[in-house]
This record gives C-alpha cells, sequence and structure tokens, in this order.
C-alpha cells in the first residue's frame, strides 16, 4: 500500500522518512519529491509497506 506523507520539514530525506515508519514494520520504499532547482525537499513524500503495517502506522502517525 502506498502512503502519500505531507507537511514534511525541508530538511526531510528518504532516510529520514523510512525511518519515522520503520517502527511499523518493514518499509518497502520511500521517497521524498525535491525541488529540481535547489534540490531541498517539497514538503512531501510517498511510502509504501504492507497493508496491515500501512494501515497500523497511517492511524498512529495521523496528525504529527
Amino acid at each position: 500500500m502506498s502512503l502519500s506523507v505531507g507537511n514534511l520539514p525541508f530538511s526531510a530525506d528518504q532516510f529520514s522518512l523510512e525511518s519515522l515508519f520503520a517502527p511499523f514494520g518493514q518499509v518497502v520504499s520511500s521517497r521524498v519529491m525535491s525541488d529540481r532547482a535547489t534540490g531541498r525537499s517539497r514538503g512531501f513524500g510517498f511510502v509504501v509497506m504492507e497493508s496491515a503495517h500501512a494501515t497500523s502506522a497511517l492511524s498512529s502517525l495521523d496528525g504529527t
């Protein structure tokens, strides 16, 4: 299941996003979208996890 993650800090990268979701289960992939000109985070990304783990992560991290 792919989760869209918004409101990320501009310092966020793929590894910090993966670390945030790792306690809920295996992260298949994570990606923070970045601005082409500056290389800085655009404030959103995507995480792919198994459905059961993704549901748990979503309910626990919603609003943080």
